[in-house]
């Protein structure tokens, strides 16, 4: 009871970082990063002021360039020069994502590399894998997708990736990665799930930036309804349950209830802060009205605070470098 109980006392600005509950360092962060196929220089993303695509000829110096500011692990997503209905380029040997996981392996060979493991930038029609009629109509086909994955997958480890990340949300796909990777002796790829991705309206600029926007429908079929907590649980428990070594929650920001129950599941954690909420953020700052830094900090630390081990960032760069500077 005050004036006994003074909780002043633990915000002295000397005592305060000796009680932080909630850190964040720079192996927390993983950096996404586009590749594109078409293109021998980088090219600005015009809805993610500060994010580029890189020519796969150059990936692996931008990644060297991460690994010399702190970070231990990116992200890859390609964008092809060709697609088909099928997605064949997502599993070609001499695809995009292939090509640049062997190129980051050959330059920065400690550099975690994660592939994102999906349909969507490769399909003519936008979708994360298999289109066919369905009693809804034209939709993505779930079975016939998880041999398409399997195979993704397997190619991507050939290329020396160290996760994959499966990211379209069919059921089952887990299961059908796994025992493909084992099947192909790579027991020691990890699988790092979108094991609870909801159908959100914050990821327009990434489909901007990879091209994968749809030709028909949406994708709220397979992703996650955002009003439903105990559906999206159930989610990452079933791919717990399938194998998953790492589970995430994608976005990150809005659902962090979402982050903080699945602690219980007993496998780390990613969160995926989208390119939604990397634009608000860029595009309230550039205005004024925010402090870019305060607030990107701020949002990382939240994220950490709510049970993410990882978090993938496109601000990994720049938060590598401010934790520097608090140093």
């Amino acid at each position: 009871m005050f004036p006994t109980r003074r909780m002043r006392r633990l915000r002295r600005r000397t005592i305060q970082p000796l009680l932080s509950e909630t850190t964040l360092s720079k192996k927390d962060l993983i950096a996404p990063i586009f590749v594109d196929e078409s293109i021998e220089e980088p090219q600005p993303i015009g809805s993610m002021p500060g994010q580029y695509r890189h020519p796969v000829d150059g990936v692996a110096t931008y990644v060297r360039r991460l690994r010399d500011a702190g970070i231990r692990a990116v992200i890859l997503f390609g964008i092809p020069g060709q697609k088909d209905c099928e997605a064949s380029g997502a599993y070609a040997a001499g695809g995009v994502v292939q090509r640049a996981v062997r190129a980051i392996k050959t330059t920065v060979p400690d550099m975690v590399v994660c592939t994102d493991l999906c349909a969507c930038e490769y399909t003519d029609h936008g979708h994360c894998g298999i289109v066919g009629e369905t009693c809804d109509g034209p939709d993505l086909l779930n079975d016939p997708s998880l041999d398409l994955m399997a195979k993704i997958a397997v190619s991507q480890a050939e290329s020396g990736a160290d996760v994959v990340a499966p990211s379209c949300m069919l059921d089952g796909m887990v299961q059908a990665i796994r025992e493909a990777l084992d099947g192909a002796g790579y027991q020691d790829v990890l699988i790092m799930s979108y094991s609870t991705k909801f159908s959100s309206a914050l990821y327009g600029p990434f489909r901007d930036a990879a091209g994968s926007g749809y030709s028909f429908g949406d994708r709220s079929t397979y992703q996650m309804n955002p009003g439903n907590a105990r559906e999206a649980y159930l989610e990452s428990a079933l791919d717990a349950d399938e194998g998953a070594d790492i589970l995430m929650v994608k976005p990150a920001g809005l659902y962090l209830d979402i982050l903080s129950s699945l602690a219980e599941l007993g496998l780390p954690i990613a969160a995926y802060q989208v390119s939604g909420e990397y634009a608000q953020i860029k595009a309230a700052a550039e205005r004024g009205w925010i402090d870019e830094r305060a607030v990107v900090m701020e949002s990382l630390l939240c994220i950490k605070r709510a049970g993410a081990d990882l978090i993938l960032t496109y601000f990994a760069e720049d938060a590598a470098r401010w934790l520097d500077e608090e140093q």
